[in-house]
């Protein structure tokens, strides 16, 4: 697995290490999850742009 550095203001760490703990995972895996989270998010408004577009189209064309 790769290691990444990045950079964040000290208090959003702190939340993060509270979620964390709260949620018994180790800051890494909360992160990841984020990510992984984030990036689902994204795909589902590419592929819902992508469909309105279409019925767009569709729509012109008919």
């Amino acid at each position: 697995m790769a290691r990444v550095l990045i950079s964040m203001p000290e208090e959003f760490l702190t939340k993060i290490d509270e979620v964390a703990g709260t949620e018994n995972r180790t800051r890494s895996e909360l992160i990841r999850e984020a990510l992984r989270t984030y990036i689902h998010r994204q795909k589902v408004r590419e592929n819902t742009l992508a469909i309105k577009n279409a019925n767009i189209l569709e729509t012109l064309l008919d």
